[in-house]
């Protein structure tokens, strides 16, 4: 669907240039859109290997699994009845939590798996699916990876200014998250597809 919106853009904006007598500024445009496309790849190449690295030191040096650990016991009121599928979701929080993006997202596929086994309605998402894709959605985060990789590309004079402002935002989101998806899911129960009101 995307590449149809980019698609028809690109030819409006030919044709508009056509039209008005600047094809030539148009080409010129796409050439530099292009070469600027391939530099920035390259300098968020750099930001992104560094990170995943730093991540990979602390996911192999035990500190997900620590905080995981941490997490576990506050997240088990989040959600009562998840189960075996409780060890996954807090690795996926904790990984996101660091800015592991990669790392998290096999532990989020593993959770969702785990909830959907144990779901009382077939097709039906369970409250405990509900409140990780909010909590998932709301990212609590520390270190926002991508946010610095891309400030660093575009030559920002501290970068790093962000990450607390992120932090208290990510913060705040986490937490109107959980909080508006279990009163959500208190007064909005579940039911099977099809089970209309009465």
């Amino acid at each position: 669907m995307m590449s149809c919106v980019f698609a028809a853009m690109i030819a409006a904006a030919i044709i508009c240039g056509a039209a008005n007598g600047s094809i030539a500024a148009v080409l010129d445009a796409l050439t530099e859109g292009a070469a600027n496309a391939v530099t920035l790849s390259l300098s968020l190449a750099g930001a992104y290997m560094l990170w995943m690295g730093l991540m990979g030191i602390a996911r192999r040096a035990g500190l997900i699994d620590a905080l995981s650990r941490a997490m576990r016991k506050p997240l088990s009121l989040l959600f009562p009845n998840a189960g075996e599928a409780i060890a996954p979701i807090t690795l996926n929080l904790a990984a996101n939590f660091f800015g592991a993006g990669s790392a998290a997202t096999p532990f989020g596929l593993e959770a969702m798996k785990e909830l959907n086994a144990k779901a009382k309605y077939a097709g039906v998402a369970t409250d405990e699916m509900c409140m990780f894709l909010a909590l998932n959605a709301s990212a609590l985060e520390l270190l926002p990876a991508n946010v610095l990789a891309l400030r660093t590309a575009a030559g920002s004079e501290d970068a790093y200014i962000v990450v607390l402002p992120t932090f208290i935002a990510s913060v705040i989101s986490f937490v109107s998250a959980a909080a508006i998806c279990a009163l959500l899911c208190r007064i909005m129960p579940q039911r099977p597809i099809g089970k209309g009101k009465a």
